[in-house]
């Protein structure tokens, strides 16, 4: 390792064209300091989830002053379509196969447009030797970071980032097929997905999260010397399939005592959707599984299918 004063450069990279001929870019920096791993890491896949470009502009001023062996490539906002929009997917006007770009990597260069823009992205990521997707959920979410349960070296960089909770995925499945976690894990990179609080707005606390997380990451992988800040007391939770799913529209009301953290029962009754026009109560809504609620809707619209609770079971 050569730890040296950073150097800095920021280009825009060509993904795809839309009809008009415009072209579709994203800004790249990067950090370049003596020799050592690369890391690549990303935000705002969904257009909503601003406290991860927040957090990489503060990224950006401790990097600037820093002494780093090797590399940081950052791209702040990969969907652009869905971040001039303000909409958490890409309008379906650009891609109505695919209107998520978190189930398309590695993409498609013959491919729809967004599987265009992945596979134009996706060469960045395969030059790195580990790989951070920054997202945000709902204000109601505990922050955490998912990684693949069989990839030891994905959980050191899950361990050093630092949130309280870690959610494993179940390494049978594809986690879903399609996300940017899965595709690294393929092609052998270690990954982690941090999910900050709080899509919509931009949070100081969550921006702060996930800026020392970052920071851990790379001491963790020796691009910045020093060791990661010691994590809190870490909960261990393994994403359960059997998350409980509105089976009727309307508005959700949830048991007011309900809270992200709280240990729930499978059977026990959550909430309720009702018809707003004529006042009847269209779903009780109980758990489906045992565990840690993480994630919850709380008095909301919702529609048949909509994930209301989010359960994740004790590792």
């Amino acid at each position: 390792m050569s730890y040296e004063k950073v150097t800095h450069t920021a280009t825009d990279r060509t993904l795809g064209q839309l009809p008009s001929g415009t072209d579709v870019t994203v800004t790249v920096h990067r950090y370049a300091g003596g020799s050592g791993p690369t890391v690549y890491v990303q935000a705002a896949q969904h257009g909503i989830e601003l406290n991860g470009p927040a957090a990489l502009r503060r990224l950006h001023g401790r990097l600037l002053d820093a002494e780093i062996a090797g590399t940081v490539v950052v791209v702040p906002v990969v969907n652009s379509l869905a971040f001039d929009q303000r909409s958490y997917m890409t309008p379906p006007e650009y891609d109505v196969m695919n209107p998520n770009f978190n189930r398309v990597w590695p993409g498609d260069g013959e491919g729809s447009l967004q599987e265009r823009l992945a596979a134009a992205l996706w060469t960045l990521v395969t030059e790195a030797d580990a790989v951070v997707d920054l997202h945000t959920g709902t204000p109601d979410m505990l922050e955490h970071v998912r990684y693949r349960a069989d990839r030891p070296a994905a959980r050191r960089l899950g361990e050093a980032f630092g949130t309280e909770y870690l959610l494993t995925d179940d390494p049978d499945d594809e986690t879903p097929s399609g996300t940017f976690r899965a595709a690294a894990a393929r092609e052998g990179i270690p990954a982690i997905t941090a999910e900050l609080a709080n899509s919509r707005q931009i949070a100081p606390e969550a921006v702060t999260v996930g800026v020392e997380g970052i920071l851990n990451v790379l001491r963790e992988v020796d691009v910045l010397n020093g060791q990661p800040t010691p994590s809190p007391n870490q909960t261990r939770l393994h994403d359960d399939p059997d998350a409980t799913f509105a089976t009727a529209s309307g508005l959700f009301e949830l048991r007011p005592d309900v809270r992200v953290g709280d240990h729930i029962e499978a059977g026990e009754e959550l909430g309720s959707v009702y018809d707003p026009s004529t006042f009847e109560r269209c779903q009780t809504v109980t758990a489906a599984a045992n565990g840690v609620a993480y994630s919850v809707s709380r008095e909301s619209v919702v529609v048949a299918g909509e994930r209301l609770v989010s359960v994740a079971r004790p590792v």
